[in-house]
């Protein structure tokens, strides 16, 4: 899938390694065209799918876009939810949305990932020996 060229790619690839340098928080990004189901239904599914819920604090986040379908989603785990305020998801999206109404997805992406790792760091900070447990890469998926 050709969403994002190479170079946009290695920045949003660089966000999640700046975001997860500072923590012992996982981060993934999930990309298809379709989003055919409810946006959270299908974000939490490849939540589950990326094996992010088998973090061993559970504080693993997803943002979860579908292109075609103008869709997105960001959601963290049991750990990260236990601990963020109750509103945290919904102004990240917020953030995030100001940037994709301008078609800026890689900086609605960016920020998404800036604010995430700004809390993960907070509670989750960064200790000698973490290990990363989950890909830096960008999951593409095929939809439906």
């Amino acid at each position: 899938m050709a969403v994002f060229n190479e170079e946009e790619q290695q920045r949003i690839r660089r966000a999640i390694e700046e975001a997860e340098s500072r923590s012992s928080g996982e981060i993934r990004v999930c990309i298809e065209k379709r989003c055919s189901e409810n946006v959270l239904d299908r974000a939490a599914k490849y939540f589950q799918q990326l094996n992010m819920h088998k973090t061993k604090l559970r504080h693993g986040v997803l943002v979860y876009v579908a292109t075609v379908d103008r869709k997105f989603a960001i959601i963290g785990d049991a750990g990260i939810n236990q601990v963020v305020p109750p509103d945290f998801w919904d102004t990240t999206r917020d953030d995030m949305l100001q940037h994709f109404k301008y078609g800026d997805i890689v900086e609605g992406i960016v920020t998404g990932l800036k604010i995430a790792g700004e809390q993960l760091q907070k509670y989750f900070p960064h200790h000698d020996g973490d290990q990363n447990e989950l890909p830096d890469d960008i999951a593409f998926m095929d939809g439906d």
